[in-house]
């Protein structure tokens, strides 16, 4: 469930909607309809604006030509003042409208994805993926809204007045046009989609697979210069980059069809208008000051339909990544929530695991028949070689996985009958990789408790012995801690992270291989005051090492016996 290095943690489970994307994009449009509303009535504003300009230009150009008194060409020319301002004020409105909705539209989806996250983690998927959804494919359905939705959408209102104004002129113009406009808006799809339809399926999962390689080579730097094997993975990355340019460059091909498509259509219009209009004339079933508006309004309302290729590029590309979002936002949940939760007991509070079994995968236990009571004032140390389950267990006390056999109670109530939300307010836990973010001491603690004072985040770092430390600092609190917290030593980030624990004041603490990457005498010093700054908690101390094991009430093994382990306190 999201970064299980946090402390505590929260949220809610439950299964998902499982909504299909389509089901999705209506769900997260809905707040912003009121705006994609004005939206498009400000394009079908502006794109009738642009049609009324060529129309009256058009009529007054002709009309002007039969030198008839300057009055009876007031009328035009006003229409033509205001046509041309509003297009640009209508044009300007529209965007204005359209990207607000598309704010508001990036805000909801972000929030339901990382609500799914937070109730099904990753899914296995690898933090560059991860990141390319929540980044570019959520700009992608975002920017849908005002690329795919307002352009359709003003298309075909201004497609339809249009045919109805020119039908009333020339009838068979107005056919003409309505074929025209039924072969760009149905056509270019078509078109786009056989010529780039591989393209547009590849685009989204490179970008992810691109940003994931890029992550794991940026962090992995130090380690891959210093072995020498940095090569390899440069040339696939750039292999994958070469891969999304190639995907990319075909889905611009078939961009130019789709405009070739509309331009196409527009002149095959305008020519057609052109011979049926002058034939009318010929025949009085038009007057003659009319020829140029039938003639010069198709290209007008060919140019409002200018956005469809980009549209329908658009629409591809939006296809994919709202499944590829859909898929963080609607996955199964990782436990489910109680569907009429209990309220927590009333403190001290005893955890116990009864014959506990757990498995990540159907049938492939990680943990079996585990055994243990956590009480006030007790520390027990869960030990075992690497991959012997410890952080399954860890996992199991906060549920971020829920046991495949047994149970584990709290005051002798099932935990899966409490609210998640409840239950991790009771049961803390502080991993080896415990995220320390790019911000400042004081903002790191008081991801905590928000409304923590300084006297009360102060006592926290005593406690983790780290205050001393903090007080010798030029900014103190404020001191800034870097990205990870790479400002700091292994040890005062497990120091930092203990005290945040220390401040949410956990009555059961979980320590998962908190002295995990330091030297032998840090760890000894570390694990010593852990454990002092939590006597008065039910505190399990997972590890590896043997340091600390002198200093708790019970040592519970995992996996293979190992003599290095000293005998039970």
């Amino acid at each position: 469930a999201g970064d299980p290095g946090s402390v505590g943690g929260g949220g809610r489970g439950g299964h998902p909607s499982r909504r299909g994307p389509a089901r999705v994009l209506l769900a997260v449009a809905r707040p912003a309809a009121l705006r994609l509303t004005l939206a498009v009535l400000a394009g079908v504003g502006s794109a009738a604006c642009a049609i009324g300009l060529m129309a009256a230009s058009a009529w007054l150009i002709s009309r002007a030509a039969q030198h008839p008194p300057v009055l009876y060409l007031m009328v035009a020319i006003v229409a033509v003042r205001a046509f041309g301002i509003g297009r640009g004020v209508l044009r300007y409105l529209e965007r204005l409208a359209g990207h607000d909705a598309s704010y508001v539209v990036l805000g909801e989806l972000r929030a339901r994805t990382y609500r799914g996250i937070e109730r099904g983690g990753f899914g296995g998927r690898k933090v560059g993926d991860v990141v390319a959804r929540l980044v570019s494919d959520m700009d992608t359905v975002a920017e849908g809204v005002t690329r795919v939705v307002v352009p359709y959408l003003v298309a075909a209102v201004t497609g339809a007045a249009s045919v109805a104004l020119l039908g009333a002129l020339l009838p068979p113009v107005g056919a003409v046009v309505l074929v025209g406009l039924l072969l760009v808006g149905a056509g270019v799809p078509l078109v786009q989609a056989a010529a780039a339809r591989r393209a547009e399926r590849r685009l989204a999962p490179l970008r992810g697979e691109l940003t994931a390689q890029v992550v794991e080579l940026v962090h992995g730097a130090p380690d891959l210069l210093a072995y020498g094997a940095a090569g390899p993975r440069v040339a696939a990355t750039l292999d994958t980059d070469r891969r999304l340019r190639a995907a990319a460059a075909r889905s611009a091909t078939g961009l130019g069809l789709g405009g070739l498509l509309v331009a196409f259509a527009g002149g095959a219009s305008v020519w057609a208008a052109l011979a049926l209009g002058t034939d009318a004339v010929r025949s009085g079933v038009l007057d003659g000051v009319l020829l140029a508006v039938v003639v010069l309004t198709p290209i007008a309302v060919f140019e409002a339909m200018s956005a469809l290729p980009m549209a329908a590029a658009h629409l591809g590309n939006l296809r994919t990544a709202l499944a590829r979002v859909t898929a963080l936002s609607e996955q199964p949940a990782a436990v489910v929530e109680a569907a009429a939760p209990r309220p927590l007991p009333a403190p001290p509070y005893r955890v116990r695991l009864e014959s506990v079994s757990a498995a990540w995968q159907p049938g492939r236990p990680v943990v079996t028949d585990i055994d243990f009571e956590l009480r006030p004032g007790r520390r027990v140390a869960l030990v075992g070689p690497s991959g012997s389950g410890k952080s399954t267990v860890a996992a199991l006390l906060v549920r971020f996985l829920d046991p495949c056999a047994g149970r584990i109670t709290l005051n002798d109530i099932d935990i899966r009958e409490f609210a998640l939300a409840d239950l991790r307010q009771v049961i803390g836990l502080v991993t080896e990789d415990a995220h320390l973010f790019d911000t400042t001491i004081e903002e790191n603690l008081r991801i905590a408790r928000p409304d923590a004072t300084p006297a009360q985040m102060r006592d926290a770092l005593r406690q983790a012995r780290l205050l001393d430390w903090v007080q010798t600092l030029p900014n103190g609190l404020q001191t800034l801690v870097g990205e990870r917290g790479t400002k700091l030593s292994g040890g005062q980030r497990r120091r930092l992270a203990l005290a945040r624990a220390l401040l949410a004041d956990f009555p059961v603490l979980v320590l998962d291989e908190p002295t995990e990457h330091l030297d032998d005498e840090t760890a000894q010093a570390v694990t010593t005051d852990l454990l002092e700054a939590t006597r008065d908690r039910a505190v399990l101390l997972i590890t590896h090492q043997p340091f600390g094991l002198d200093q708790v009430d019970e040592v519970v093994r995992l996996g293979a016996e190992d003599s290095a382990w000293p005998a039970v306190a």
